[in-house]
This record gives C-alpha cells, sequence and structure tokens, in this order.
C-alpha cells in the first residue's frame, strides 16, 4: 500500500514522542528525561534527513560500515550511537567516526580495547554496558553477577566514560513481558552506583514494541526504528 514517506514518518516521531512523555508521566518523571534514538539502520538517508527535518538529531546504526556511508552524509548536528556488535578489530575506525556513545560493549576485553585504543588516540569513550538481563543462553555479553565481578576493573580503565548500561530483552510479543528485565537493569545500575564511583546516568532499553513500558521502568535511551521509519525489506 502506497504512503507518503515524509508525512508517515513526520507522524510517527509526534505519536512516538507522546507516547513517552505520557509514560514519562505515569511513571513521575520530570518531563524530557527520556532521549529518543532513532534506529536508522537499512533506512536511506532521505528518510534520516526527513526525520531531522521534523526535528530529530539522535540517530543510532548497527553496523560500522553502514553507518560510515551515512554520517557524512547528514548535518553536523546529528549525535550518533552505534548500538550494534562491535568487533575489536574495528574498534579504531568507530572512535574516529566520532560516535557519541558506543552502546553494546559487551564483554572486559572489549572494553580494555576501545580504553586503550582511545588512549592511542587522545580521546576518552563514551560507553554503555550490554547485560543479559534475562539468561539468554543465544547471548554473548555480561551477566549481571559477571559485570559485579568485573565492576573494579571496568571502572579502572583509564580513557572510558561509562555512561550507564543498555540490555536487549528476549523478543515477546507482550510488552508487559519485557518489564522484568527492564527492571532487572535498572535494580542492577542502582547497585553498581551504590559501589561507585560513577553515576551512571543512562539506561538504553526498550525498542519500537516496548519503549513506553521501558520509560516507566526508568529507561533513559529508547531506541525505536520501525515505529519511525516503517518496515524494514
Amino acid at each position: 500500500m502506497w504512503y507518503d514517506t515524509a508525512m508517515y514518518i513526520q507522524d510517527q516521531l509526534q505519536e512516538i514522542k507522546g507516547n513517552i512523555a505520557a509514560a514519562e508521566q505515569r511513571a513521575g518523571r520530570a518531563p524530557g528525561s527520556v532521549k529518543l534514538l532513532a534506529v536508522s539502520k537499512t533506512f536511506p538517508v532521505e528518510d534520516i534527513m526527513q526525520a531531522y527535518a521534523d526535528g530529530q538529531r539522535l540517530f543510532g546504526e548497527n553496523r560500522l560500515q553502514e553507518a560510515m556511508g551515512k554520517i557524512p552524509a547528514m548535518p553536523a548536528d546529528c549525535e550518533w550511537h552505534l548500538i550494534g556488535p562491535l568487533q575489536r578489530n574495528k574498534v579504531r575506525k568507530a572512535l574516529e567516526q566520532g560516535f557519541g556513545l558506543l552502546q553494546a560493549v559487551d564483554s572486559l576485553r572489549l572494553a580494555e580495547t576501545v580504553s586503550r585504543i582511545a588512549g592511542e588516540l587522545g580521546c576518552t569513550a563514551r560507553i554503555l554496558l550490554e547485560v543479559n538481563v534475562d539468561g539468554e543462553e543465544s547471548k554473548h555479553c555480561f551477566t549481571p553477577q559477571e559485570l559485579q565481578e568485573l565492576w573494579p576493573r571496568l571502572v579502572a580503565l583509564p580513557q572510558l566514560e561509562i555512561r550507564g548500561l543498555m540490555c536487549i530483552p528476549a523478543p515477546t510479543e507482550d510488552p508487559e513481558e519485557a518489564r522484568p528485565a527492564f527492571r532487572s537493569l535498572r535494580e542492577l545500575a542502582e547497585n553498581l552506583r551504590t559501589r561507585g564511583p560513577l553515576p551512571l546516568p543512562e539506561l538504553s532499553m526498550g525498542m519500537s514494541h516496548d519503549y513506553a513500558v521501558a520509560v516507566e521502568e526508568g529507561a533513559t535511551i529508547v531506541r525505536v526504528g520501525s515505529a519511525i521509519f516503517g518496515k524494514r525489506g
């Protein structure tokens, strides 16, 4: 079925921002406390530019190579997050690209590599640590227990600014079924804050089908793609 892409993106952004504001209010959170990250993977620059024209400035890409083709084509005031897995041999390119946040640092070894290369480049890398909050065997990232055990080593790494945590819960049709995972991530962050020395202000959780629940459980960044741009091919 044909539809006007520009109007669709505009309408969807307006609806999603309204839903986020309503979820903030339900949770007793300050208005504007949640950032909407538009996940632009697989969508063309023309669609991303339309979202930009509608006021969107924060975008997320899963694949470094794809992002490197899009970032130079967009206005310089966009902020880009790398939200997909990052291989150690691509860390230098990712840091040189200037991502505002690497959202899926999933191991101590990767964190060490990011720290080392950031030092070589003379910069500080802003990262989130990816946590497997619901015990999916197919996921290869920090378990809550592992993260707690490795915490002293992680916070000691130079050239890293650990901004917080992120998760991708197991897929569910009912958004409410993701609530325990979101709550677990929030509680883990609260526990780590008590150990210091980091404030961990960011929780990246929630996607197109469950972002409102994530906001209610404390998300500060929600990653929404298909609900903005439409179905991926």
